[in-house]
C-alpha cells in the first residue's frame, strides 16, 4: 500500500523513526581526535555516531560535568504526578562501553581556538575537530533578582530537568486548595516551543484532581500560543474549564522573590507558587568560544556540517543553533547525526552530504495518558543554505490515549538511541 507524505509523518511520529545519513566506505577511514562538549541529547548522539561511522577510527572524548543524563522531554509529567524524576534519569555507562567513548567529568573554562585546545578545571585536551552541544543558558541580566541559587529555590524555572523539577512539584503539593499558580513564558525562541503549554496542562491536571479550587495564570510574552495553538486552546477549555487564565503579551519585568509577586508592563500578579521561565540564549560554552552571533544569543552554522560560521573547526549542535527550527530533543539528535556524518567525511578527505534530510517529532501531554504531536520532515535548501520544512506535516486532530502510548514509545526509542 502506498504511503503519502502525511501518512509517513504520522508513522514517524508514532514509531520515532530517526533518519540516518548514508556513508561511503571511504568515509569510514577517518582518523583524528574529536572532543565533544556536552552529554545531552545532541552531544551524546554525536559522540556515538562519530565512533560508529568511523568504525572506531576517531578518538572521541566527551566532556560533561554531570554524572547522569536527565531527560527534559516528559519532565512536565513529574509536575502532574505521572512520572518520577528517577524515571527520566539514566547513566552513561552503556554509551561509553558500547562505543569506546572516553568520558571526562569536568567543566570547560576556556577554549584556545588557534591551538585547538579545550581547557578544563583539571586539565587540557587537544582536538582536530570540536563539537559543542551546550544547550541553553538563561538571560538573567533581564531578571537579575532570579540569578542566585537562593532565589531559584523560591522561584524555580525547572527548564533544565532535575532538582528544580522536583522542587516545583513539591511546591505544588504544598500549595493550599484555592491557591494561584503563576507561570511565565519568555518570548520565542526558547527551548521546546510547546513545552510551557504542556506544563500548564500537567499542572492543571494535578490541581483538578487534588486542589480543584485553585487557579492558573499564564503570563506569555508572546502574542499567542506559539505551538499547537488550537489543540492546547481546546484542551484547556474542555478539560480544565475555568482553571486557566491565559494572558498574552505579558512579559515579566520584575519579580519580588520574597512575596512571589510578578510585575508586567500592565499589572502586578500575586502567586502562591511562582514558575518563571527566563529568556534564553546559547549555552555558556558557545559564549566562551565566541560563537554566538545573532544578537549575541544564538550561533550561526553551516547546515551541511554544523561548523560555526565564526569559529573554524568548531561544530555547534542542538538548542544553541540559530535556525527557524524547533529547539527540541529530536531536532538535536537529528542535527547531531548530520554533524557526525560531516566530520567523519571531512577527516577522511571526503565531501559532506550535500542534501541532508531529517525528521522532527514533538509530543505534548494534556493529561496523564492523553497526548498529541506535531511532526515534520526537513531538507536542505541549497539556495537558502538552510534546513526547511518539506511540504505537508503531521499534527494531531486531537489528543488521545493512543498518542500517549506513542509518546512513551518515542521516549524509550530516543533514550535507547542516545544512550546505548
Amino acid at each position: 500500500m502506498a504511503i503519502d507524505r502525511r501518512d509517513f509523518l504520522k508513522i514517524a511520529a508514532s514509531k520515532a523513526l530517526f533518519s540516518l545519513p548514508m556513508l561511503s566506505k571511504a568515509a569510514t577511514q577517518a582518523k583524528g581526535r574529536v572532543v565533544v562538549i556536552g552529554g545531552g541529547y545532541a552531544g551524546a548522539t554525536a559522540a556515538k555516531y562519530l565512533r560508529t561511522w568511523s568504525n572506531g577510527g576517531l578518538d572521541v572524548i566527551v566532556v560533561e560535568p554531570r554524572s547522569q543524563f536527565v531527560s527534559c522531554p516528559l519532565s512536565n509529567l513529574v509536575l502532574g504526578g505521572n512520572k518520577d524524576i528517577n524515571d527520566l534519569t539514566f547513566g552513561y555507562d552503556l554509551l561509553k562501553s558500547n562505543h569506546g567513548i572516553q568520558w571526562v567529568n569536568d567543566e570547560v573554562v576556556a577554549i584556545d581556538v588557534a591551538s585547538r585546545v579545550v581547557k578544563m578545571k583539571q586539565g587540557e585536551l587537544a582536538y582536530d575537530r570540536l563539537v559543542i552541544a551546550p544547550g541553553i543558558d538563561f538571560m538573567f541580566e533581564q531578571l537579575p533578582m532570579l540569578q542566585s541559587p537562593e532565589a531559584q529555590e523560591v522561584v524555580p524555572h525547572a527548564w533544565k530537568a532535575g532538582a528544580q523539577t522536583v522542587n516545583l512539584r513539591k511546591q505544588l503539593e504544598s500549595m493550599k486548595d484555592g491557591g494561584v499558580f503563576v507561570m511565565s513564558i519568555p518570548k520565542a525562541p526558547y527551548r521546546c516551543p510547546p513545552g510551557p503549554y504542556e506544563r500548564v496542562c500537567q499542572v492543571a491536571f494535578y490541581l483538578k484532581n487534588h486542589k480543584p479550587n485553585s487557579k492558573i495564570i499564564v503570563l506569555d510574552a508572546n502574542a499567542e500560543i506559539i505551538s499547537k495553538k488550537s489543540l492546547f486552546t481546546k484542551a484547556w477549555a474542555e478539560m480544565y474549564a475555568g482553571m486557566i487564565d491565559y494572558r498574552p503579551n505579558s512579559s515579566v519585568l520584575a519579580v519580588d522573590v520574597a512575596t512571589k509577586n510578578v510585575k508586567t508592563e500592565f499589572e502586578s500578579v500575586q502567586a502562591n507558587v511562582l514558575n518563571v521561565i527566563p529568556p534564553q540564549r546559547a549555552g555558556k560554552i558557545a559564549q566562551i568560544v565566541g560563537a554566538a552571533s545573532v544578537d549575541k544569543r544564538w550561533c550561526e552554522v553551516d547546515f551541511l556540517t554544523y561548523e560555526s560560521k565564526i569559529v573554524p573547526n568548531v561544530h555547534i549542535i542542538g538548542d544553541s543553533v540559530s535556525a527557524a527550527l524547533p529547539k527540541s530533543a529530536h531536532m538535536a539528535t537529528s542535527q547531531a547525526r548530520v554533524c557526525a556524518n560531516a566530520i567523519v567525511a571531512l577527516l577522511s578527505d571526503q565531501a559532506p552530504d550535500t542534501l541532508p534530510v531529517f525528521a522532527n517529532t514533538c509530543y505534548s501531554y494534556v493529561s496523564d495518558k492523553m497526548a498529541m504531536h506535531v511532526a515534520n520532515v526537513y531538507r536542505y535548501d541549497a539556495n537558502k543554505k538552510m534546513m526547511v520544512p518539506a511540504e505537508g506535516g503531521g499534527v494531531s486532530d486531537k489528543p488521545s490515549e493512543l498518542e500517549g502510548n506513542y509518546a512513551q514509545a518515542w521516549a524509550k526509542n530516543i533514550w535507547s538511541d542516545v544512550l546505548t
